[in-house]
């Protein structure tokens, strides 16, 4: 997971302004939805769908207005959530939803000491020039957040906007949030965090070299991503899921792709054993994201990839020799294989 460090950034079709003074001046209305939108569930899913629409109703672009780091680093500093992915995850999620424009924002006490009121004015219309804005029910800004929603809509009476404000997306015996799915990744419940967040868990990042025993001591070559502890990761344990190469546009324009990833097509989901924790048969290591590819061979080093969670196969164990270990990895991938495979 990398996380970009310029102040303007293009992914495809989507840009992403870092700090509401790269807003370009220009922007002639649109339809914003504000929160922090970690993971970007079905919850979140639907503030950004009722935005989109009403962009296109407006004829002016559809804004996410978000936050990093997320704002209990000024709040609770000492119970920061781990994350359930980065802020350019976070975007690319919300373009492929018809979003236009990505603004994150640094949120700093400077921000938090705002009144609700100057927060509408400078953040919402002096900079993004909102004509509609989209907020969850609990959404809550400004000073000790004093601002609700009722906030919004009695501020929007008497200036040029209107306000949607949509209930908390509620099923069986829990909220849909955040919070309830870093719970169920925390415990490997994949199902469940598949179905809150509308597709499956996954992780991104750029492949790095391991300890080289994989593919030379067990026959099992993996690709390896390593992240920082700011990131919410399966609890440790086997899992059934999929690896993709994201494509690179700059490595693929410079080097021979097909010679480097062998029969592994770009952009296409293939089945993975995935191993998540510190490896206990060999005496403990950093804690990583081992991913070895079913019926394919590439070497994957420098390439970026998303490994993506089906379900949990077991826990993690540590084995007292190499073909204990082995035995178990051939079983870990035929579980795999009729997990994703049937």
């Amino acid at each position: 997971m990398s996380h970009g460090a310029s102040l303007w950034v293009k992914i495809p079709n989507v840009s992403i302004w870092y700090g509401l003074d790269r807003v370009p001046h220009n922007l002639e209305g649109a339809a914003v939805t504000i929160g922090v939108f970690d993971g970007v569930h079905r919850g979140h899913q639907e503030l950004i769908n009722r935005a989109v629409a009403k962009a296109k109703e407006l004829g002016v672009p559809a804004v996410m207005f978000t936050f990093d780091p997320h704002p209990t680093v000024v709040f609770q500093p000492e119970s920061v959530p781990k994350l359930l992915g980065t802020v350019e995850e976070r975007a690319q999620l919300a373009m492929d939803l018809g979003i236009d424009h990505v603004v994150v924002q640094a949120f700093t006490p400077e921000i938090a000491s705002w009144s609700p009121e100057e927060y509408i004015d400078r953040a919402l219309l002096d900079t993004l020039r909102a004509k509609h804005v989209v907020v969850g029910e609990n959404f809550t800004f400004g000073h000790k957040a004093s601002g609700t929603p009722d906030t919004l809509r009695e501020v929007s009476q008497r200036r040029d906007f209107t306000v949607d404000v949509v209930p908390l997306l509620s099923e069986d015996d829990h909220t849909v949030c955040s919070t309830w799915i870093r719970q169920r990744i925390a415990e490997g419940d994949m199902e469940s965090a598949t179905e809150a967040l509308g597709r499956p868990f996954s992780v991104e990042g750029v492949v790095t070299h391991g300890a080289g025993r994989g593919g030379r001591a067990l026959g099992f070559p993996t690709a390896n991503l390593y992240f920082p502890d700011i990131y919410a990761l399966p609890s440790d344990g086997v899992y059934a899921g999929y690896l993709e190469i994201l494509p690179n546009q700059a490595e693929l324009s410079h080097q021979g792709l097909s010679d480097k990833v062998g029969t592994m097509p770009v952009g296409t989901k293939l089945p993975a054993a995935i191993s998540v924790g510190t490896n206990p048969t060999f005496g403990h290591e950093p804690r990583s994201v081992e991913s070895f590819v079913l019926d394919h061979e590439a070497d994957l080093y420098d390439f970026e990839v998303r490994v993506s969670f089906v379900s949990r196969i077991r826990g993690q164990e540590k084995y007292d020799s190499l073909d204990e270990l082995i035995a178990a990895i051939d079983r870990d991938v035929a579980a795999t294989r009729k997990a994703v495979l049937g």
